[in-house]
């Protein structure tokens, strides 16, 4: 597991692109001081695109308002991605003494255990011969190293961002595939769909509140816990609302 002398939970529910990816970064400030790791849970209050940090926008703001999805960039690498039918996860932590490779994995052996939990073998993506570039397909369209899948299609994308004090995982676990949705926003003929969906899958519909769960009783098997300990929102840094007003802003989305 990521270095940690105390985890703790934070359940957001829907909100914003900004807002979300604004709370992120901020529990990414905190973990490198706060030497707390936290896994947070939240969805999307409107369909919307995020962007890899990398990425070419190759959209406007207008043509994406026309369609009424909003847009936000997002401060991991990996490539475009419709949050809509998702539930999202986050995991924040001090980095010291993990390497890369060792927290993704740490970090997909929870969302391996939750999604068994709720029925579904997944299973870890092999390596690519090829990495795919930041301005290829749209992120569910391929699997990369790592993420999870379920017969080769991906179930859960993930990225991962870290510097030498503190690491920011983030992914979506798709209930409905709202994927093919970029293409036409693109102006491109919708592909078959490459994702694999936990509604697809069980065949029933999955709440997020049933995700949430089994993502929470996977970490405590994890740390071996019994109860988990919430991060009440008022804890969250201040820095929430100056990081808010840069992923809100036009000039930092459509950048690229």
């Amino acid at each position: 597991m990521p270095v940690a002398a105390r985890w703790r939970v934070l359940d957001s529910g829907p909100a914003d692109g900004a807002t979300n990816m604004a709370v992120d970064h901020a529990l990414l400030d905190r973990a490198a001081t706060s030497g707390e790791a936290v896994l947070r849970i939240y969805a999307w209050s409107r369909p919307t695109l995020s962007f890899g940090m990398h990425e070419r926008a190759r959209l406007s703001a207008a043509v994406l308002a026309a369609q009424g999805v909003d847009a936000v960039r997002r401060p991991t690498g990996g490539r475009a991605l419709l949050h809509h039918r998702e539930v999202t996860y986050s995991v924040t932590a001090p980095t010291a003494g993990t390497a890369l490779g060792e927290s993704y994995r740490a970090i997909n052996a929870i969302l391996l255990d939750a999604v068994a939990r709720l029925g579904v073998r997944a299973a870890e993506a092999p390596r690519r011969a090829r990495a795919t570039a930041p301005d290829g397909a749209a992120c569910f369209a391929e699997p990369n190293m790592g993420e999870l899948t379920v017969d080769g299609r991906k179930l859960v994308g993930s990225a991962q961002r870290r510097d030498e004090r503190a690491l920011l995982q983030h992914g979506s676990i798709l209930l409905d595939d709202d994927q093919p949705m970029i293409a036409t926003l693109r102006g491109l003929p919708a592909a078959p769909s490459a994702a694999a969906t936990l509604n697809a899958l069980l065949a029933r519909p999955v709440h997020y509140a049933e995700v949430r769960d089994a993502l929470v009783a996977a970490l405590l098997g994890a740390v071996g816990a019994t109860v988990p300990e919430a991060l009440d929102p008022d804890e969250l840094p201040p820095a929430v609302a100056a990081h808010r007003a840069r992923y809100a802003s036009d000039e930092w989305t459509f950048r690229r």
